[in-house]
């Protein structure tokens, strides 16, 4: 049966649940119905219009979640640039430097890690950036935030009723 759009009280897009739930959430006094579709479900005392956009009546704060620690998040907090060149390079031109190296103690942590293009990373080797005469663009740190938070719909199939409710940050395919 139908899906539907489920959104905070801010209208922001939280997630996509089944009718079933958003029907159950209504009763329950936690959401509104936005939008509708045409089509009906009926019970033996009432009849009502199958939601296709439902909002919540309370706020929900996303829960704070530490980032992942993983090189793509690394190559995304560093907006894929290399740290000691400033070269902007796709994910396969890439890799991560330790800045303090390893064999010096150096840990493999967000603190310690940096977005780095191959030919900078052989340069500075396994000394310190000073040592090899560099410098880094952006100290690095732990990110407060989550870099990869997609969610994809597919535009032909995505209901009419949902589209002024999908912001920018939403990816469409065609």
């Amino acid at each position: 049966m139908e899906q539907v759009l489920l959104l905070n009280i801010t209208y922001e897009p939280i997630k996509v649940i089944n009718w079933k739930r958003a029907i159950a959430m209504l009763t329950l006094g936690k959401v509104e119905v936005v939008e509708e579709y045409t089509k009906e479900i009926h019970s033996v005392s009432f009849s009502i219009k199958l939601p296709a956009v439902v909002r919540l009546l309370r706020f929900i704060r996303k829960p704070k979640t530490p980032v992942r620690f993983s090189r793509q998040n690394i190559y995304i907090r560093d907006k894929y640039t290399c740290q000691y060149c400033g070269s902007k390079l796709a994910p396969d031109g890439l890799t991560w430097d330790h800045v303090l190296p390893r064999a010096r103690g150096g840990k493999t942590e967000w603190e310690n890690i940096v977005t780095c293009c191959i030919e900078c990373n052989r340069k500075k080797g396994g000394r310190g950036p000073s040592e090899a005469s560099m410098s880094l663009i952006k100290k690095p740190s732990r990110p407060e935030w989550l870099p990869i938070l997609k969610v994809t719909f597919n535009f032909r199939n995505m209901p009419q009723s949902w589209r002024d409710y999908i912001y920018w940050n939403v990816e469409l395919e065609e």
